[in-house]
């Protein structure tokens, strides 16, 4: 079945970038659509982003449009998060997910282990 590994989490002051990554391994990747979830201090984990592997369709939650691309890579084998005009209200730990079937938040079923973004004002 594979795994999804993220990497790319770090520390950075309001208003600089980061790039998240992550890529799957260890199996065939069938798998329609690719996303990011994030869950700040006291809140659930919330949807980010979400590409199709093979449109390359993107969607954003509203809180991060216009500041954030997911984008593909490695063929469709994994993807990054640009993140640009990062805020404190960011913080916090950023998952990796895929969906057999679709691109909503609904539609995630696998999970990496997580990535911690920490922006300090």
């Amino acid at each position: 079945q594979g795994r999804l590994q993220e990497s790319g989490g770090g520390m950075v002051q309001a208003g600089g970038s980061l790039t998240l990554s992550c890529v799957h391994s260890g199996g065939a990747y069938s798998d329609y659509g690719m996303g990011w979830f994030r869950q700040t201090p006291g809140n659930q984990r919330e949807w980010v982003a979400s590409i199709s592997r093979s449109s390359g369709n993107a969607f954003y939650s509203d809180s991060v449009k216009g500041r954030f691309i997911i984008s593909r890579i490695n063929a469709g084998q994994g993807m990054n998060l640009q993140m640009n005009n990062l805020k404190p209200e960011d913080t916090g730990i950023y998952y990796c997910a895929s969906g057999q079937y679709g691109l909503r938040p609904s539609d995630f079923n696998s999970w990496g282990q997580g990535t911690q973004v920490t922006v300090y004002s």
